[in-house]
């Protein structure tokens, strides 16, 4: 029986909030990971380096934590109650998929990882055991869907089918990305509905509550028969851009696709209302796209392209071909979900983009790192959610 015992990575101090003053939870308080190439090209003053050890192939990957800033709503006194450990009612677990990401929010929330066995037998049948008690306790998983999907997403049934076995008050699947979201409905005929199927099969295994970051569609939320909180990693990137020195007269903000225009009007509301432009485009076949035409004037402008996610970056790399036909002075890509399918790399390294901004929502792989890849934290929004959420506490009241 092959074991997949979960690591900790290097310890790293947890910042000291609460001595310091208010400020907005979205400044660049978040985690940041960007490889040193690319910081000689990003101005962002304020933070605190923490040792880490180098990444393979030369390129350290630093999270860079600022001490001085807190949200303005942080609640010193729950911090004080965590940090102790006396909030024994909360225990939050990881699965194999995202780790790192696991344990950053539990740096955030100054909670430690619950323990627990995952392993995997010579045929590929997953085995879990939860090493302590939950008894009673309000249960978070933290396991994103990702590559390998269907093993990813069978892992977390079943360690939502062990902690209602052992007696959870409350079992809520924290998904920072949610897999199969994009078979949401029929297109064609005689398709099936995945994202319909895998809402079932995680209601019906025991959760209580869903947790998901940016959905690939919102109607994904109906398909759950258990409440669903959503979450909007738009203010992390918000915040990232705000710290370059791009003038809001110079800005574009660009939906990839017609689908994409209500993300993309959002996101440039949100950027001192700048103008909007749509990519026109035309897919004949799943994971290949076909760029047809421009609506929208972005000569002479710096272009962020605004999408849920990258998987091939077909649709990312030929719209930013065309901006830069139409005009564009620069090129940004925008997106949660870096699911980087090959070719993606080779795609978004090529020097069409000047920067791929991309979030911690999914592992990238070392093999997967360029130049102009910038990958920011959500481990505090999702902290901060896990925490509403516990304390049944407004959850929306975040993004306003």
């Amino acid at each position: 029986m092959a074991s997949l015992a979960l690591t900790s990575p290097p310890a790293v101090k947890i910042p000291s909030y609460l001595s310091s003053s208010s400020s907005s939870f979205f400044s660049p308080s978040s985690i940041l990971f960007r490889n040193t190439e690319s910081r000689s090209r990003i101005s962002v003053s304020g933070y605190a380096k923490c040792n880490l050890p180098k990444a393979l192939n030369g390129n350290a990957r630093v999270p860079i934590i600022n001490e001085t800033t807190i949200p303005k709503f942080f609640d010193s006194s729950r911090l004080e109650k965590s940090v102790s450990g006396n909030n024994t009612k909360l225990k939050l677990f990881s699965g194999t998929a995202n780790p790192a990401l696991s344990q950053e929010i539990a740096w955030y929330m100054g909670l430690e990882l619950g323990k627990v066995s995952i392993k995997r037998f010579a045929d590929g049948e997953i085995y879990v055991q939860l090493k302590e008690s939950v008894r009673g306790c309000d249960v978070f998983l933290v396991q994103p869907t990702c590559t390998p999907t269907n093993e990813n997403l069978m892992e977390l049934l079943i360690m939502v089918d062990a902690c209602r076995r052992a007696s959870a008050k409350k079992v809520t699947a924290v998904i920072p990305y949610f897999g199969y979201a994009r078979a949401d409905r029929k297109t064609q005929g005689r398709e099936s509905i995945a994202a319909k199927l895998v809402a079932n099969l995680i209601t019906e295994a025991g959760a209580d509550r869903v947790l998901a970051c940016d959905l690939h569609s919102g109607q994904s939320m109906g398909y759950f028969d258990i409440p669903v909180d959503h979450v909007y990693c738009q203010p992390v990137i918000l915040d990232y851009l705000a710290s370059k020195s791009i003038s809001s007269e110079d800005l574009v903000v660009v939906s990839p696709d017609v689908g994409g225009v209500a993300r993309a009007r959002a996101f440039a509301k949100k950027l001192s209302d700048a103008p909007l432009a749509i990519v026109d485009k035309r897919r004949h076949g799943h994971n290949v796209a076909e760029v047809m035409n421009l609506i929208g004037d972005v000569k002479g402008k710096v272009a962020v392209m605004v999408d849920d996610m990258i998987d091939t970056a077909g649709t990312i790399v030929k719209g930013a071909a065309l901006l830069h036909e139409e005009g564009a002075r620069e090129v940004y890509a925008c997106c949660t979900h870096a699911v980087f399918s090959p070719p993606a790399i080779e795609r978004l390294s090529s020097g069409l983009l000047q920067e791929v901004i991309v979030t911690n929502t999914l592992p990238v792989a070392e093999k997967n790192y360029f130049p102009q890849l910038t990958i920011l934290s959500v481990a505090n929004l999702l902290g901060e959610t896990i925490w509403r959420v516990h304390d049944d506490s407004s959850v929306s009241s975040i993004f306003l």
